[in-house]
């Protein structure tokens, strides 16, 4: 249950659990308040534990200076980083810091790892049940490992053809494609869910965590079907908050484990994971000429730059250069 946010006290006193119960008043993503609270407990520590209000614009340089030089992060990461603390100073402590004169990390951000169709399909052949599905999902669909998992029967829109994503990265709802071969394997998938979420109920159970006190608004919410994860957990865990006993959806590292293996029995020797199916998403629509655009809603991209990269791949397949050997 990583994806829950762990339990704070009434009056926090530590600096760590006010910056987290600060987060949580501007309703951003838990994922969010991980990395920001991470990349804080990094400074500190870089700093030997000296409180943020100790320090200053030459503290926060010289810890970006560490992770270029010295750690040899990317671009993206030492971005990352440094929206973290100026968050912390800006909002949180409402500090102002001076404009800030850093060595930019100069590790480029790689090019993404794509299968091809044949080899996409050879890695989703040797997965078996739910993970099977998972894999047509995040190739089929686009999505992110925790949107396929998290998704709960009322996103799935079988009238309109479509997977509604909510509080995706960027705590953007958006809509992606529900593709027409998944939706037999889908529609049993939740009549499988119904059988389990009755059970649950006549167990004493059959309640899901709701997120942003959903669950106080709506109390009837958490036992209703709609709610329902898709793709439950074989086992009920108890809420670090509340105590109670909730039936959670399948863990990301599940996945990610059966989806390593299936790559490792197909053979294929590329740098490839879970992600790589979201990868093979968008570079399989740009080589069918769809409108990038297009290609970024699908995705939720914040930035067209983001799914420009894809371009980079495309270039390299059929539409690059014939080699002279060929």
């Amino acid at each position: 249950m990583d994806d829950i946010p762990v339990p704070l006290p009434n009056k926090p006193v530590r600096l760590l659990d006010q910056l987290r119960q600060f987060i949580r008043s501007q309703n951003k993503a838990y994922k969010t308040e991980k990395t920001y609270i991470h990349w804080t407990k990094r400074y500190i520590f870089f700093h030997q534990k000296r409180h943020p209000k100790e320090m200053g614009a030459d503290q926060l340089e010289q810890f970006l200076d560490h992770l270029s030089i010295n750690e040899n992060v990317s671009k993206n990461t030492q971005k990352t980083a440094l929206n973290a603390l100026i968050f912390l100073y800006h909002q949180f402590l409402g500090i102002k810091l001076r404009k800030l004169k850093y060595k930019y990390a100069s590790k480029p951000t790689p090019i993404p790892v794509v299968f091809t169709h044949v080899e996409a399909n050879a890695v989703i052949n040797a997965l078996s049940g739910q993970y099977k599905l998972h894999a047509q999902l995040m190739y089929g669909s686009g999505l992110r490992i925790s949107e396929c998992l998290r998704m709960r029967i009322k996103d799935l829109d079988f009238g309109m053809n479509v997977i509604i994503v909510r509080n995706g990265k960027g705590e953007k709802d958006r809509v992606t494609l529900l593709p027409q071969m998944l939706i037999p394997a889908l529609k049993q998938q939740v009549s499988l869910v119904e059988i389990l979420h009755k059970r649950d109920m006549e167990d004493g159970f059959g309640e899901v965590y709701l997120p942003h006190a959903l669950s106080r608004k709506f109390p009837s919410a958490p036992k209703q079907m709609a709610w329902q994860y898709l793709f439950p957990a074989n086992n009920l865990s108890t809420d670090p908050r509340t105590g109670k006993q909730r039936r959670h959806h399948v863990m990301d590292s599940t996945l990610q484990k059966s989806v390593k293996t299936a790559i490792c029995y197909t053979k294929i020797y590329k740098k490839c994971g879970s992600h790589t199916f979201r990868h093979s998403f968008a570079t399989r629509l740009l080589e069918r000429g769809y409108d990038i655009r297009t290609i970024q809603e699908l995705l939720g991209h914040s930035d067209v730059k983001t799914t420009e990269i894809y371009t980079h791949v495309v270039k390299h397949g059929a539409m690059g250069v014939l080699s002279p050997i060929d």
